[in-house]
């Protein structure tokens, strides 16, 4: 419980992180604005022909009598655009971090410098570079949310367990996957592959969660994700450097380095 509550409240600092910063906040809402308009048109093309596809998937429910037929066509359909918007919802991060690299890169070193005192970890890679990387692993994370998803989608038709238990397991995948796409950010300037990424958010699971599901509650909601984007990835900075002990790590040289300089002040016996 305590690692759940410590991830809720890395969400809440980066919200208050870029609040104070407003530069980094309109920076940051460009590119989930752009995503925005490309989602919406197509969920909007999703909820007008769901109930098509669903018919055309399900022929041989044609000669069923009334209210079957609507009841179970209807059911389907819901599952449908349930399933469109739980991979909208995870591949609206990975392409508003793909469409916004350069910013949030940025965004990102900024809560690092501020954070120890004026250094940040650099990649040292080229900008194409880092573009191919990060698009290469958001796709694979997209095929692994894609698995979860069309399973989740099978499990749905179980009864009960279908309509209360697998929604929850949904936003637990979903928040754990849009952690890993946030913290990837300050992870991939640290030079970190995705497995390892991935090792890493597991190793501390129960703040991953606490960072990624209510962010997933939130992201149901596009505008919302638009305006929690930047504060997003400014406080999966700071739950990266928790992650790998920075913090800690500072904490300890700085009282090194002050302990050192205070042995030689100390006037040495004659």
């Amino acid at each position: 419980m305590r690692d759940l509550g410590a991830g809720f409240g890395y969400l809440v600092k980066g919200q208050r992180w870029v609040a104070g910063h407003g530069r980094s906040l309109g920076f940051g809402l460009l590119p989930g604005l752009v995503t925005l308009v490309l989602y919406v048109g197509a969920l909007i093309g999703l909820a007008w022909g769901a109930d098509d596809f669903v018919s055309w998937v399900t022929p041989f429910a044609d000669g069923w009598s009334s209210p079957w037929l609507g009841l179970f066509r209807g059911f389907l359909t819901m599952l449908v655009f349930a399933l469109g918007l739980f991979l909208a919802v995870i591949s609206f991060t990975a392409v508003t971090l793909l469409v916004g690299q350069p910013f949030y890169e940025k965004l990102s070193a900024d809560v690092d410098r501020a954070e120890s005192g004026g250094d940040a970890p650099e990649s040292g890679l080229s900008l194409g570079r880092e573009l191919w990387i990060s698009a290469r692993d958001s796709l694979r994370i997209l095929v692994r949310v894609a698995c979860y998803g069309i399973l989740l989608f099978a499990l749905g038709f179980v009864p009960v367990i279908g309509q209360s238990v697998i929604p929850a397991i949904g936003f637990c995948v979903t928040g754990f996957f849009l952690a890993e796409e946030l913290t990837a950010v300050a992870l991939q300037r640290r030079g970190m592959e995705l497995k390892s990424r991935l090792t890493l958010l597991r190793s501390r699971r129960a703040m991953t969660l606490g960072f990624g599901v209510p962010l997933a509650l939130a992201f149901v909601v596009p505008l919302v994700a638009v305006f929690l984007m930047p504060g997003a990835v400014a406080g999966a900075t700071l739950m990266v450097r928790d992650l790998l002990q920075e913090n800690d790590e500072e904490a300890a040289d700085a009282e090194d380095a002050e302990n050192a300089h205070a042995s030689v002040r100390v006037p040495q016996t004659p």
